[in-house]
C-alpha cells in the first residue's frame, strides 16, 4: 500500500480550546525538525465549548491540519474510528489533546515501529502526575489485570500515547469503550508484535479530566466482554454447552443421590426425611434447568453465530 505521509497523528479531543494551539505548535516543531510528512487529524467528540472553531483556525494556517466533527460527543473509541479511517500515514500515532502527553516522544516510536518491525509501540508514563489515590493506584490495579487476562505485558494498557503500523488500525474495529483494549484487539487480529516505552508524563495544564473513577469498572467489564467475544465468539457452543453440561450432570447426579439416599434408608426401616423436604433437591432441580437453559442458549448463539457476516473474516498476511 502507497502512504501518502510518513505520520498521521490522530487527536481525540473534547471540550480542550485552551490547548490545541499550543499542541499544534508543538506538534509542528518536533515534525519541521525531524523533517517528517505528516498530517494531524483532530477529531472533536460533540465539544461544547469553542474547540472545533479552533481547530478550523488552525487548520487555515496549517494545511496539514484535518478535522472531523462529530454532532453529539459519542466517546474516544468512536472518535479514533473515524480517525484510523482517515489515516493516511505509513505510522499512525494517536495522543490526547490535554498536552499530557508529548509529541517528543514521537520519533522514537515512529523508528521502532519503522525500523524495529514492532506493530505496536505503547506508551509507558512510569511516573505519572495524577492524583495517587484516585488514578494511580485503581490504574495500577486496572493494568494488573488487564496483562493477566489479555496476556499482553504491558504497564500502561491506557495510555492515549500509541504508535501502530498502518496495516493495524485499518483491520481492527474501535467500538463502545474499546479504546482501551486497542493492543489486545491488535492481537486477536494477529498482530502480535506489541511493545512499549517509557514516555513522559506532563501535567495538566489547561482544564480538568474528562474521566472518572467509573471508568475502571467500565474497563473492567469491558475488558471481560471482549475476552469472552474473543475466545468464544465464533464458538459458543464451546462456552455455553459445556457449563450446561456440567450443572446439568452435576443436578441430576445431586437428584439421584437424594432419591437414592431416601430409598436405602427407607428400605432398612430407617427414619428418612421426603425428597421434596430437602433443600439439596431444590438446588438440584435448578441445576438441571439451569445446564438444560444454557445448552439451548448455546444452539441459539450458534446459530446466530452462522448468520453473522464476520463469520469468516480473517486477516491474511501474505498470498501469492
Amino acid at each position: 500500500m502507497e502512504y501518502t505521509k510518513d505520520l498521521s497523528i490522530v487527536i481525540s479531543l473534547f471540550n480542550e480550546e485552551e490547548s490545541l494551539p499550543e499542541l499544534v505548535r508543538w506538534i509542528e516543531t518536533v515534525m519541521t525538525r525531524e523533517g517528517y510528512s505528516y498530517e494531524v487529524i483532530m477529531v472533536d467528540d460533540g465539544s461544547t465549548d469553542s474547540s472545533w472553531k479552533t481547530v478550523r483556525e488552525l487548520a487555515e494556517k496549517n494545511s496539514c491540519i484535518r478535522g472531523i466533527s462529530f454532532r453529539r460527543n459519542y466517546g474516544k473509541s468512536a472518535a479514533l474510528y473515524h480517525g484510523f479511517a482517515a489515516a493516511n500515514g505509513r505510522v499512525v500515532v494517536t495522543m490526547d489533546a490535554d498536552l499530557q502527553d508529548s509529541p517528543e516522544e514521537i520519533p522514537e516510536m515512529y523508528r521502532m515501529v519503522t525500523e524495529e518491525g514492532y506493530d505496536i509501540v505503547s506508551g509507558w508514563k512510569k511516573k505519572r502526575f495524577d492524583n495517587k489515590l484516585t488514578k494511580n493506584l485503581p490504574s495500577k490495579l486496572y493494568n494488573w489485570t488487564a496483562r493477566k487476562i489479555t496476556g499482553i505485558r504491558l504497564h500502561d494498557m491506557n495510555c492515549g500515547l500509541k504508535a501502530y503500523r498502518n496495516e493495524v488500525v485499518k483491520n481492527i474495529e474501535v467500538y463502545g469503550e474499546m479504546h482501551r483494549y486497542i493492543p489486545y484487539l491488535a492481537k486477536n487480529a494477529g498482530f502480535g508484535r506489541i511493545t512499549e516505552k517509557p514516555v513522559q508524563h506532563q501535567k495538566r495544564k489547561y482544564g480538568v479530566s474528562k474521566f472518572g473513577l467509573e471508568r475502571f469498572v467500565n474497563g473492567f467489564l469491558d475488558l471481560i466482554s471482549l475476552w469472552f467475544l474473543s475466545t468464544f465468539g465464533k464458538k459458543p457452543m464451546h462456552f455455553f454447552g459445556f457449563t450446561g453440561i456440567l450443572m446439568f450432570l452435576a443436578g441430576g447426579i445431586m437428584t439421584i443421590w437424594v432419591i437414592a439416599e431416601k430409598l436405602i434408608q427407607q428400605s432398612h426401616g430407617l427414619d428418612f426425611r421426603p425428597v421434596t423436604d430437602q433443600p439439596l433437591f431444590y438446588l438440584a432441580l435448578v441445576a438441571v434447568l439451569l445446564g438444560f437453559q444454557l445448552f439451548l442458549s448455546g444452539f441459539i448463539c450458534e446459530m446466530v453465530s452462522r448468520n453473522s457476516s464476520e463469520r469468516n473474516h480473517y486477516n491474511i498476511r501474505e498470498e501469492f
